[in-house]
């Protein structure tokens, strides 16, 4: 975050907060912290856009202030509402983070990646199931022939049986 943006949050001018920083400088040694943003790369800045004209023109270059910059300004200004701001930009900081590494999903996207996968899986599925080559057809008629046999068989075997033995006719008794 730049300084003239973190100084509109925190309710001071710009000057008090560079200020402060500079008088507490040992806090904020190492990129990690902060750093002064060049004149090249405040040319590309769409706020700090350089202006033509006297007096118009950015004197001293802002500070850009890392997550753990913002943390250490805390200390640095020590007003109730800058530590609420602090507090508000921290959260802000986590949450940035945390849609960083989590990005939202596109649902519409994913189920069609889903609907696109079943299609694949059924495309595979039925031309697994259609290409059955002549051999196995002709093996399962061999195997239906079989069970018909088996069938007609096993019908013949449950036909009523003819008694064994002597059997007496009506004749014969008198």
């Amino acid at each position: 975050m730049l300084d003239f943006d973190l100084a509109e949050m925190y309710g001071i001018e710009n000057k008090y907060l560079k200020r402060s920083v500079r008088s507490n400088i040992e806090r904020f040694e190492g990129d990690d912290f902060m750093f002064e943003i060049t004149k090249d790369e405040l040319s590309r800045c769409k706020k700090c856009t350089l202006n033509s004209g006297r007096g118009s023109n950015i004197k001293y270059m802002p500070f850009a202030f890392t997550e753990l910059g913002v943390a250490m300004l805390s200390s640095v200004l020590n007003s109730v509402s800058a530590i609420d701001t602090n507090r508000k930009i921290m959260r802000l900081f986590v949450a940035t983070r945390h849609l960083v590494l989590n990005a939202p999903v596109d649902e519409v996207q994913e189920l069609k990646n889903e609907v696109k996968e079943l299609k694949n899986y059924l495309e595979d599925v039925f031309s697994d199931y259609n290409d059955i080559n002549e051999d196995t057809r002709t093996q399962i008629e061999l195997i239906n022939e079989a069970l018909a046999k088996l069938e007609v068989k096993h019908a013949h075997v449950n036909r009523p049986r003819r008694r064994i033995g002597f059997i007496q006719s009506e004749e014969y008794i008198e």
